[in-house]
């Protein structure tokens, strides 16, 4: 059940603590930062996937595209909300923000190229193994050690820099790397900067969002904002929209099931790594084990429910909003929830979500690049505290290089399985991890010293 601190707790402090109420004036942005920092990421990967969609044999139209859009941020919202508020086992209690996920866009582009119906059951079997797996997490966590978890953490920020960099120099306005898009970048990050520091108290760790809101003014100038999108949306699901719920019979193909299994594995371990990072950047501590389990299970359960209830791809942690928390160090769960109860709003209230889509791609690069690059520092800190013996050495330097390096490489999986294409070769974080965990188990131990 939803605990909620008493009202004379309430207190603009707390926004660097794990509980405690904040001024809703001073709670609702801080939440809507976390908000502008994932929303664009949590709607790509289901308009990628419903643009090659078919469902009894049919593709999809304009509107049923909009309307798993305003699927996705209620589930993304509700996922949030059980994280920040565990139900029983299904949650962490930590600050984690959830969102559709772009580890299962190679998997999900092949099941739903065959029919919708086909990813869906396999995201509802894939769920539920990943859910039992943070069940039992405490039987297999110890396999996950802190040099293979920040080797995970520093391989999560660098899967998404490109994500981030290509942002900044986009637009639907201008072709990529146009100087329009560049300036607008520019001046968004500059504004942050700015803003960081000059600002002071609280409102110095609102810079992100200061920053974007130079960043959008200067964008509408440039005829980068496109209102006829939102105004279209509006049009076809009105102001008001209930959400289209079990739209999708589910189908289990045995090939899909177990690519998707697979993905989820992965998509564990990223989970791991993102909540790990959020209790060592933004808690200054360890993670529990219940913690992991919490975690694990909303990945898992709630990615099932997102299928076949809301007809959407798997959702995960999301790393922008792990290097958010780790810039910021505001922590609050009841800020955070205002984020998670502006994704639902936005799915309920389609102007809403309209009004966020307009935000364009150059202004969220000129900010995600900080977020992103303080991902891969959380990593390295995490190696720091790990310690770098000769062991750890290796199976850094070495998960990293085969884990990364392979994704570089086109060709590279050719000659074996489509299947082991489909997990490794656009996806360094699951190389990272498999590399790791192999050297891990079998890499001898460092013999211990003893003081004479």
């Amino acid at each position: 059940m939803m605990k909620i601190s008493r009202s004379e707790d309430v207190s603009v402090e707390n926004v660097y603590r794990l509980d405690g109420r904040v001024p809703i004036g001073k709670a609702i942005p801080f939440g809507l930062q976390h908000v502008l920092a994932m929303f664009v990421a949590n709607v790509t990967p289901l308009i990628i996937i419903a643009s090659v969609a078919v469902y009894n044999g049919q593709p999809f139209t304009a509107v049923e595209t909009a309307r798993l859009i305003q699927n996705c941020m209620i589930i993304a919202g509700i996922g949030t909300m059980v994280q920040l508020y565990p139900i029983g086992f299904l949650g962490s209690g930590l600050p984690v923000v959830m969102g559709l996920s772009f580890t299962f866009l190679a998997a999900c582009l092949s099941a739903a190229s065959k029919d919708y119906g086909i990813m869906v059951g396999s995201i509802i079997v894939g769920g539920c193994f990943e859910g039992v797996l943070g069940l039992t997490a405490k039987y297999w966590r110890k396999i996950i050690t802190p040099i293979l978890s920040a080797c995970v953490v520093v391989s999560i920020g660098l899967s998404i820099l490109s994500v981030g960099v290509s942002s900044f120099a986009s637009s639907s306005a201008y072709p990529l790397g146009s100087w329009q898009n560049l300036l607008v970048a520019v001046i968004t990050l500059t504004s942050a900067f700015i803003f960081h520091t000059s600002l002071k108290g609280i409102a110095k760790q609102l810079y992100v969002l200061f920053g974007m809101l130079v960043g959008y003014i200067v964008s509408i100038f440039f005829g980068m904002v496109d209102f006829g999108t939102m105004s279209s949306t509006v049009q076809s699901l009105g102001v008001v929209a209930v959400p289209q719920l079990v739209a999708f019979k589910p189908q289990f193909e045995i090939g899909s099931i177990i690519s998707f299994c697979l993905v989820f594995i992965v998509s564990a371990v990223e989970t791991i790594g993102d909540t790990t990072a959020t209790c060592t950047g933004g808690l200054g501590r360890d993670i529990t084990a219940k913690e992991v389990s919490g975690s694990l299970c909303v990945d898992g359960f709630i990615s099932a429910v997102s299928g076949g209830v809301f007809g959407c791809s798997p959702i995960t942690s999301f790393s922008q909003n792990v290097g958010l928390i780790s810039m910021t160090h505001v922590v609050n769960r009841f800020c955070i929830m205002f984020g998670a109860l502006a994704m639902i709003l936005g799915g309920l209230f389609p102007p809403i979500g309209a009004f966020f889509t307009t935000l364009p791609a150059c202004v969220l690069g000129g900010c995600t690049v900080i977020m992103f690059g303080s991902i891969m520092m959380s990593g390295i800190k995490m190696m720091h505290e790990a310690g770098m013996s000769n062991r750890n050495t290796l199976i850094t330097a070495t998960s990293l290089c085969l884990g990364v390096g392979v994704t570089q490489v086109d060709g590279f999986f050719d000659y074996m399985p489509s299947m082991v294409g489909e997990i490794f070769a656009n996806n360094m974080v699951a190389g990272v991890f498999v590399v790791g965990l192999i050297l891990e188990i079998f890499l001898p131990k460092d013999p211990k010293r003893y003081e004479s």
